[in-house]
């Protein structure tokens, strides 16, 4: 059984429940039955460009949610995925680091999302899965032996540059981090459906159109915020040692539009 805690229908032009997040030219705009989360071309490429909303405020991270809860959303992009430009996606995170926060506030990562990058993004943190496109995911990398390895990171980078290594080692550095992933069909995000995660204590299930899409025994065990985000940032994370980030310029608008939301606690 699931009992509603919140849903938004995105009637309300006045609803004041989401912190709103307008960065660069990135606009969040409220129509009636849909919440456009939009970037429009900017004549300045090397600009960071963020339209969000989420539970907390993302300057002091206070975050309340715990499982077990259900969020389901229906969504899509307003935009061709082939044609869009950065990352977008929703779910549930712990705002570990992006453009907005300064390095020293970084923390170790945990997300249970649906998360979408474009081309010029490659992080292949799963083994047999591409770097970008339309996936649904978790990470954690706030365990015990995530935190026993996290000393040995340089060196296990060296050591994955060579493939017998990275076949024999990743899989154990991937079960350390929590992640677990599932691409999907970028064709998706073309029209509305109904995407649902269940974060429970023991794990986390994806489904779309009730479809399950994928389980993961990885379930983030610290309380976290609920976002939802259009952006023009790519970033490229391998288990070779790649970590880089930067900004891709936008040639016409585009955004993930939300037609409603409604988050639920399990029993």
């Amino acid at each position: 059984m699931a009992r509603v805690l919140f849903q938004d229908e995105f009637n309300d032009i006045a609803q004041t429940h989401w912190q709103v997040t307008e960065q660069g030219n990135g606009t969040v705009i409220r129509r009636y039955s849909s919440l456009h989360l939009s970037l429009f071309p900017a004549a300045d490429d090397g600009s960071y460009h963020n339209a969000q909303i989420t539970d907390y405020a993302p300057q002091t991270r206070t975050f309340r949610l715990v499982p077990p809860l259900r969020l389901e959303i229906v969504a899509y992009m307003g935009i061709a995925p082939s044609h869009f430009k950065g990352t977008a996606g929703f779910g549930f995170w712990n705002h570990a680091l992006a453009p907005d926060l300064a390095l020293t506030k970084s923390r170790l990562p945990q997300a249970a999302w649906f998360f979408f990058s474009s081309p010029e993004s490659d992080m292949r943190l799963a083994k047999g899965v591409a770097g970008a496109g339309w996936k649904a995911a978790t990470l954690d990398a706030t365990g015990p032996l995530a935190k026993l390895l996290l000393p040995l990171a340089p060196l296990g980078f060296l050591l994955m540059r060579v493939p017998l290594f990275y076949n024999l080692l990743w899989g154990i550095a991937q079960r350390a981090i929590g992640v677990k992933e599932r691409a999907l069909e970028p064709s998706l995000l073309e029209g509305e459906h109904t995407y649902r995660i269940d974060w429970l204590r023991e794990g986390v299930t994806f489904a779309v159109d009730n479809e399950v899409v994928l389980r993961s025994p990885y379930a983030p065990k610290q309380a976290l915020g609920f976002v939802a985000w259009c952006d023009n940032q790519w970033a490229r994370v391998t288990p070779q040692g790649t970590l880089a980030t930067g900004t891709v310029g936008i040639a016409q608008p585009q955004s993930l539009v939300l037609r409603s939301l409604t988050l639920s606690e399990l029993d």
